[in-house]
């Protein structure tokens, strides 16, 4: 037995009518969770599938999910994850790909397509709906062989982003979650009731990705109760803020200007005393600004499910001593792991203060450098600062452009919320930027001109975009970060 399924075994054998996670302002008790987690494997076991065989899974951020969750890692389950936000004919896609023996996803997500390939596949399907699951009908039973190349130790594999791209599998065993994740957190060092006596804690994180896994399992083993929201919204947070006054908060890098746009009272935020943000750049502008208007401190990290999670972070010790003088780093590399910035031609490690592709030592995977696609500098204090992503680089005319450098610009005019920079194919010059701005809410449009003009007080002529477009909303990945593939089509599709 792995020691992070005794500790769902433990954690599902809590007293029924403990309270557990918030989900649209009604408790759901690990009662609850575990008539989830009892449904499933009674399935499971009805399904005929291996017990090694990968399970695919679905997870919406909705507590049946995280009773299936637990279910599947208390019984040494490995878990294949596939996100739930794409369309219909997307996920059916994934699945023809994959090939699982079994499947599990909320009801709703059972489309006529996908089940007609579930049925072609001869995989096995299990619908969670409300705090119950249920066979499809018609794929009780799998017809899959058994697959050789299964893992031999329980694992899940968690989603890439999908930034730049589809998102792809990464495996993080049950032993790194359970000693790099979990790690000491869940001991019992205190007593029920003090746990109880703590604010519950904001899952926002998409279920099936590392900020996701990262943030769920080590409260939910620890016991601490939780607000769950399905999605991201301003209104969500806020509520959480407000009715359960946290001392520790979260947002996505995005969400930080959605707060400043919504004008929230400062007082609503008092109780706050640090928020934490990672997985994409934040505007330099907007955190200024948030931390000018609440007094609360922004709290950057840096990481990857590459790397198994963080590897550097601002904490509140360092923020206090460093805050003003190493404005918009995400900190300094967390214990056991090694950072350095490389020549991306020569790879030549590079002194303090040089900018390169950034290498990382991440003690969770193991010994060896990953080459990662960002721009980085190091200084000479050991505080890491991102510069952006190599990989989405455009090359016009050969100068290289970094969108991020365009993005923080456009940033700073006082009508625009937030933007979107992408390269477009051109015949002379190989690529030009084209732009998609989203507006702060009750703006006049500005015009083309006037962007323009901005831009030009800011950076060089030949970062000016040749195309815009106005959009309600950026289109973003379930994990806030903005959809660029998604952002290109909307020029694509003319």
């Amino acid at each position: 037995m792995s020691e992070l399924q005794q500790l769902t075994q433990q954690a599902l054998a809590r007293e029924a009518s403990r309270p557990a996670i918030e989900f649209e302002k009604r408790w759901i008790t690990w009662g609850d969770l575990r008539q989830v987690a009892d449904q499933l494997s009674v399935l499971l076991d009805a399904s005929g599938v291996d017990s090694g065989a990968p399970i695919a899974f679905v997870p919406r951020n909705r507590p049946s999910a995280i009773g299936a969750l637990l279910g599947l890692i208390a019984k040494d389950r490995s878990i294949r994850m596939l996100y739930a936000f794409q369309s219909a004919t997307a996920l059916a896609r994934d699945v023809e790909r994959l090939k699982p023996a079994v499947i599990i996803a909320a009801a709703q997500d059972y489309s006529a397509e996908l089940v007609a390939v579930l049925r072609a596949e001869g995989t096995a399907a299990i619908a969670l709906e409300e705090m119950k699951a249920a066979a499809v009908p018609g794929c009780e039973r799998t017809k899959r062989p058994a697959d050789p190349s299964a893992p031999t130790a329980p694992r899940i594999e968690i989603l890439t982003s999908g930034t730049t791209g589809p998102p792809k599998q990464f495996a993080i065993s049950y032993d790194l979650i359970a000693k790099h994740m979990v790690g000491t957190s869940v001991l019992p060092s205190s007593s029920t009731d003090d746990v109880l006596k703590l604010a519950p804690a904001l899952f926002l994180m998409p279920l099936g990705n590392i900020s996701g896994v990262y943030s769920t399992l080590p409260a939910l083993l620890k016991g601490q109760r939780a607000v769950l929201m399905e999605r991201f919204t301003v209104s969500g947070w806020h509520d959480h803020a407000v009715r359960h006054r946290p001392q520790v908060s979260g947002l996505p890098p995005a969400g930080v200007q959605m707060v400043l746009d919504a004008n929230i009272p400062r007082e609503d935020l008092s109780s706050i005393r640090a928020i934490g943000t990672g997985a994409a750049a934040l505007d330099p502008s907007a955190h200024k600004a948030f931390e000018e208007r609440y007094g609360i401190p922004i709290l950057l990290s840096y990481g990857a499910t590459e790397f198994g999670g963080p590897v550097t972070a601002m904490s509140a010790d360092l923020h206090a001593t460093w805050g003003k003088q190493k404005f918009g780093s995400v900190g300094r590399a967390l214990p056991g792991v090694q950072l350095r910035v490389i020549d991306p031609d020569t790879g030549a490690t590079l002194a303090a203060g040089e900018e390169g592709i950034l290498e990382v030592v991440s003690p969770r995977i193991g010994p060896e450098w990953i080459r990662t696609s960002d721009i980085a500098v190091i200084d000479q204090d050991g505080f890491l600062f991102h510069r952006g992503r190599a990989d989405g680089a455009i090359m016009r005319g050969g100068f290289k452009l970094l969108p991020e450098t365009i993005e923080r610009a456009l940033m700073l005019h006082e009508r625009v919320s937030a933007a979107a920079v992408v390269g477009l194919a051109d015949k002379r010059l190989g690529q030009v930027p084209a732009v998609a701005i989203q507006l702060k809410p009750g703006a006049e449009q500005p015009s083309v001109a006037d962007l323009e003009a901005h831009l030009r007080d800011h950076i060089l002529s030949t970062h000016i975009p040749v195309e815009w477009r106005f959009v309600d909303m950026l289109p973003t990945t379930p994990s806030l970060k903005t959809d660029r593939p998604a952002v290109r089509r909307l020029f694509e599709a003319g």
